[in-house]
Formats: C-alpha cells, structure tokens, sequence
C-alpha cells in the first residue's frame, strides 16, 4: 500500500471524508468541514511530492507545469473513491482528495501489502495507484427530468399577416421590448420596463397566426402546451411565446436585436472586457427576467471571438443574436428544440465539436449545471446565465441544483472554474428615455474560491465588498453612484437594492 492510500485509510476509519497534504503542513483531515484530532507530523515538500508521484504521468506533470489543476478519480483497492486534485502551491505540489459516496468495486490488491504510520510514509516506495481520469460529475444521480414537449418552431413558419406586421412596425417604433397579445383585448407594449396601451384597436390573435395555427400546433396548444418559435420580418427578428389563456389565444413577442451588441454600448459601470479574453473556466450572468443577461452573454460573446478568435458553439432557447464570425473565428449556433433535443444533449455534443467559447443560453437544470462546470474544468471558457438575483445567490442555486452527497466535490470545481457573476437589472433612467444597468461583479479570486469551497457562501457580500481592487463592484455600490449622478432616483435605488442599510452606507460615504 503506497503512502497516500495509507492516509486515505486512516481517513476512512476516523469517518472523515476530506484530506489535504501540502508542503510544510500537517496532512489536514476533515469530517463535513470539521477538523479531525490527529496527530500527524509535517510533511515537507519533497515527501508530498513522493507521496503523489506514482499519480505523476507525463500528461499530468506537463499540466502542472503550466500550473493548471490535475483532477481525476483515485480508487482505493478496498473499493472506496476519491476525487483527487493536484496542483501547485506556493511552496511546491500540493493535493486534495475528496470522498465519492457509495463504493466501486474493489480492484485487485497488490501482491504486498503493509500499513504505515504517518512517520513512515516519506520512505515507502509503491506501485502506481489504480486510478483513471473519469468526466467530472458525471455519475452524479440527477432527479428525472421534466420530459420535453417538442415545440413546433420548424413547422410553425413565419407570420404574414398585415396587421401583425404594421403593430411591430409600431412596436419597434416606440423602442418596445416586449409586445403582448390576447384574444379580444388591446395590444400591450413593454417600454423601458413599463407596460404601456398600445392602440384601442381589439385583437383576434387566431387572426394573425392563422396561416401558422396547423393541427399539429393546434393540438400542442389545446394540450396545455405552449409553442416557442423565433422568426424574422423585414422589421427585424423576433422570439415568440404562442400559448392558450383563459380568453383564447395569446402571445408575447420578445423584439431582438438584429445583432450581438458591443460591450462598450452596454454602459456598463465596471469594465468587464478581460472576462472575453479568458482561456477557460465559468462566467455566469444572472439576473431576474428583463435584466438584459442575454445581451450581456451576446456581448462578452462577440468580444471573445473578436479578441481571440476560436469555435464559438451557442445553445439558445431560441436564438436570440447573430453573430459575426471573423478571421480565425467561427460560430456554430444551435436552437433547443430545433437543432437540439435538449441543454444536457446540446452540451454533451459541443464538447464533441472542438468548441473553444460555448456559450449556454440558460442552466436550467441540474445536469446542465454539471455539464457545465465540467466544460469549464475540461479547458473551455463558458459563457451562461443563470436566474438569481445576486451573485451569492447564484452560487447557492448552484450547489443547492446538485445532489447533497456530491456537494463537497461541486464546491471544489465551482471554486476552481469560477471566474466571475455578474448579477444585474435594468432601470428606467430618471431623465430621458432607456434603461441603465445596475451590476454587482463577483471575482473568482483566491479568496472567493476558499470561501465556495469551505462552504462559506453568507461570507461572499464581504468578499465582493472587500475586491473592489480585483474589479469587484457591490450592488448598493452601483446603485449609489447612479442615484449621485442623477441617473436614478434614491426611490428606484433602495426598490432594487439586496441590502437597504448597505445603501444608505454608500449613499452617506460611509463606505
């Protein structure tokens, strides 16, 4: 038995489930987060790197030395799994291994085997560990998902009906970003976050997607189903939501932009230009409905195969952007429920597809939560978003999604492959037209990382508080400098604000 199964066991008979080793440090093991009372001398840095040696191929040191993560799963001859970690610390090769629930089956055991005390484990001399490189979270037991209602959007067509056509010609007149129809009743528009009459004129919706309402969708909507579809007309693109309510028929058109916009034209408070130049890991943007989270992911999207070229894979639901591909770049976009089954299905082929840059339109379950972390552990950057309305909010969705007994290994890569959330809404400005975005930034630095990974997640308002330095920005932060500067009112401000006494902090110059 090598070194490292030799504290593995002693691990498992003190019921812990976590052991790290680094240079100059005790080998710390813990229960559930708690520290277990052992006494175990120092290791230095030559004895950890001897400890981790029969797990060193060739592939794995050339990553080191890039100082890049080394993960894959370590099996002890007894059966019992373990997620290891190998990286580079400050003072030389540093691991951690965490506790797999349940047991494989146990490989067969070495010809010798004999226990060591922890005094004796810098001296032994071992065989390679069994050990393989297994896809991250991938044999995590998700809850069956909700089963897909294929929509109708191939078939569905596009509608040309005069009078649908003359009222989005009004709508986009009016800068709308949103028009909503219903049997009987008068269109309504959504104008820089207000709903606003938008004629006395009163609708047949049936009407104006007669040519488009087959039998197959007319028996998707008498189901209790609704069609998604996404069309184009000479006034732009659109994304529509056909579904029945308790008057008839209705609809809510989203207006699109005709292409991805520059993050220069976001106004955005902080700069957020170096998240497109990342080589890999996980940029969440989240945000309630209407917060403008896709035209920020279409932004840094577009700034990423602009900076650095590369395969841009998108999974939308519906597409939403056109993006302009240019020299050393391409772009491969793919719509759920016409292109693609499913999130999980589309995300399991792009890693198949050479992606550089994927960009995931929603995660809205737990698979595409792991898939996606796994993309970002693998070497790709990730662009996704999320529904939440902080950014420690959205870390807590994250790790709530998974399962409980994957949690400490869903905390160790969140930790590892975060790199930012961008928390944001959109509010009326107080003079003039449009709507301004309020943002709260968080980093993926060292400490944030500890924090996740300690599960110290109530800590991270402090973290983001603390990094303004490292590009962090609180949201009361933001809030009061648009309230200074006149853009919004202190009413709009404390309406959209997480902490009211953080605010009126800022708003004082107490902060």
């Amino acid at each position: 038995m090598n070194g490292i199964d030799s504290l593995l066991k002693m691990l498992l008979q003190s019921s812990g489930d976590e052991l790290r080793i680094a240079a100059d440090q005790a080998p710390k093991m813990t229960q559930r987060g708690r520290p277990l009372r052992l006494s175990i001398p120092e290791t230095s840095a030559e004895t950890v790197r001897h400890l981790c040696q029969p797990m060193l191929s060739d592939d794995r040191e050339a990553q080191l030395a890039r100082n890049e993560p080394v993960r894959f799963v370590h099996r002890l001859a007894s059966g019992e799994s373990f997620t290891a970690t190998l990286s580079m610390g400050a003072k030389g090769l540093q691991a951690a291994f965490i506790l797999l629930a349940g047991k494989s089956e146990p490989v067969a055991p070495p010809e010798t085997s004999s226990s060591a005390s922890p005094s004796t484990l810098a001296s032994q001399v071992s065989a390679p560990p069994t050990s393989t490189i297994t896809p991250i979270l991938a044999s995590v037991p998700f809850p069956p998902a909700a089963p897909t209602v294929p929509t109708d959007s191939t078939s569905f067509g596009t509608p040309s009906h005069p009078a649908l056509h003359a009222l989005l010609n009004k709508a986009r007149a009016r800068r709308a970003s949103d028009v909503h129809l219903a049997n009987g009743e008068t269109p309504v528009f959504r104008i820089d976050g207000a709903l606003v009459q938008g004629s006395a004129e009163h609708l047949d919706v049936e009407a104006l997607f007669q040519d488009q309402l087959g039998e197959s969708v007319r028996s998707s909507l008498r189901a209790g189903h609704s069609i998604d579809s996404a069309f184009a007309l000479e006034q732009g693109r659109f994304r529509l939501n056909l579904f029945r309510a308790a008057g008839g028929l209705a609809a809510a058109i989203r207006i699109l932009p005709t292409s991805a916009p520059a993050l220069a034209d976001l106004n955005l408070p902080i700069p957020l230009h170096d998240l497109a130049a990342l080589p890999h890991g996980l940029v969440i943007v989240c945000g309630p409905t209407g917060s403008g989270k896709s035209a920020t992911l279409a932004a840094l999207a577009q700034e990423a195969i602009r900076k650095r070229g590369g395969n841009l894979i998108t999974l939308e639901d519906p597409i939403e952007y056109a993006f302009s591909a240019g020299p050393g770049s391409l772009v491969r976009q793919r719509q759920i429920g016409r292109e693609v089954a499913n999130f999980p299905t589309g995300l399991r082929d792009a890693l198949r597809e050479d992606p550089d840059i994927l960009l995931i339109g929603e995660m809205r379950d737990p698979e595409t939560i792991a898939l996606a972390i796994t993309a970002a552990e693998t070497g790709h950057l990730v662009l996704t978003s999320l529904h939440s309305r902080s950014a420690s909010s959205a870390i807590d969705r994250i790790i709530d999604s998974l399962p409980h007994e994957r949690e400490r290994q869903a905390r160790v890569l969140l930790a590892d492959t975060l790199k930012a959330v961008i928390a944001q809404r959109l509010i009326p400005q107080l003079r003039g037209e449009g709507r301004l975005p309020a943002v709260e930034v968080l980093r993926g630095t060292t400490n944030v990382a500890a924090l996740i990974r300690d599960g110290k997640n109530s800590q991270l308002p402090s973290a983001i508080q603390s990094g303004r330095k490292e590009g962090m920005l609180p949201l009361e932060a933001c809030l009061a400098q648009m309230v200074r500067t006149g853009h919004i009112s202190r009413e709009q401000a404390m309406a959209n604000a997480s902490d009211a006494l953080a605010l009126e902090g800022y708003l004082h110059g107490a902060k």
